[in-house]
């Protein structure tokens, strides 16, 4: 096992909170309630959440795996000098100092013109070992009922994907790879050089462990073409306009048998003709009569559901005001918003002579002004 540039930079202890005689127990517990705190799930679109959540997860990755944390500990205690040393290995003073194709064999591997980017000119490819594949972008318009309650749909892209015909194997329908004779599947060999071991990418196979004698005719022994491709997403309830959703897995196809890329699907949410949006709550403006206004009483208030509310006002409503309803907003896994109505007293164009008349009456048996506090400005 190598040790990582990164075992130097981070403190997986403090990432996790938790101390370096810490049981495995006691690590897991930590990492599983850091890991539910800044879970993407729980904080979709907050790119500081996710960025802890990677932080968490690779702190969980070697301290989880007792192997792996007994090796961080010990290049830790080291120093970043010490990476990759251990006693009894070959050469004077019983050390051995293996670098790899990334990381410190990048900068040694330009001093001695091997391995590592490097040694790129020289044919040495980077691709050794499983490499992770390329993050995928769409974009979705959403209406803004399916946004509001979540949906299940069917996305249309063109990208990179597994061959069709050889299924990312890269070989002829009927033949299939051959683990590689040189670097016996590892995707790199090994170069001792007294007291240093340089790996390098294996050239014949290209870092890939297997050759393909035959390769595909539609991907030409890539194993991947780039190509129309559905792919089934689901959007969570409630999603925002300008939201980015990640659905793991659904991105590029991994090099190398590493994993697939993720597809990240940014929505766009198209207006309502009544409706807003105010994170989970849901706003409307709702229209009143003089009288409703000032004598109070029942009204009926559309919902996105379907089904029309019941609205009491109390008398002396001002328009502008703000009335809630109770759990007819957007309702997710976690929360369950309001219906935020907006009251407008509504004030005629035209009045028929009865409610001239009214109207006449009332302002004559109006004696104080809503102007009387201006008049000592």
């Amino acid at each position: 096992m190598t040790a990582q540039r990164e075992w130097f930079e981070k403190d997986y202890y403090k990432v996790l909170g938790v101390g370096e005689k810490a049981t495995p127990k006691e690590i897991t517990k930590a990492y599983r309630a850091a890991a539910r705190d800044s879970h993407p799930d729980t904080h979709p679109g907050d790119a500081k959440a996710e960025e802890r959540f990677k932080e968490v997860s690779a702190a969980y990755d070697v301290l989880g795996d007792e192997a792996k944390r007994k090796e961080y500990d010990e290049v830790r205690a080291l120093g970043p000098m010490g990476g990759g040393f251990g006693p009894g290995g070959p050469g004077a003073g019983g050390f051995n100092f293996n670098v790899g194709a990334d990381g410190l064999g990048d900068l040694l591997g330009q001093m001695f013109n091997r391995g590592g980017r490097g040694g790129r000119g020289r044919g040495a490819s980077a691709g050794a070992g499983p490499q992770r594949g390329a993050d995928v972008e769409a974009t979705l318009t959403l209406d803004f009922v399916d946004a509001a309650k979540g949906l299940t749909t069917t996305l249309s892209l063109t990208s990179d994907a597994p061959c069709s015909t050889c299924h990312g194997s890269g070989a002829r329908p009927g033949t299939q790879p051959t683990v590689c004779s040189q670097c016996g599947g590892r995707g790199v060999i090994d170069d001792n050089q007294g007291f240093f071991s340089f790996s390098s990418p294996c050239r014949a196979c290209a870092g890939r462990g297997v050759t393909i004698e035959q390769p595909c005719g539609t991907c030409r022994g890539t194993g991947v073409e780039h190509r129309p491709r559905d792919v089934q997403a689901r959007i969570p309830a409630g999603v925002a306009d300008g939201q980015k959703i990640r659905l793991k897995g659904r991105g590029a196809p991994g090099r190398n048998g590493g994993p697939a890329g993720d597809l990240i699907v940014e929505c766009h949410v198209a207006p309502h003709p009544l409706f807003g949006r105010d994170g989970h709550n849901l706003t409307v403006r709702v229209p009143v009569t003089f009288a409703e206004a000032a004598l109070g009483g029942d009204i009926d208030v559309p919902t996105l559901d379907g089904p029309r509310v019941m609205l009491r006002l109390r008398p002396g409503t001002q328009s502008g005001s703000r009335h809630r309803v109770k759990g007819k907003g957007i309702v997710t896994a976690k929360h369950t918003g309001d219906l935020i109505v907006t009251v407008d007293v509504d004030v005629p164009h035209h009045l028929t002579p009865e409610q001239k008349a009214a109207v006449d009456a009332f302002a004559e048996a109006t004696t104080v002004s809503p102007r009387a506090h201006l008049k000592g400005a």
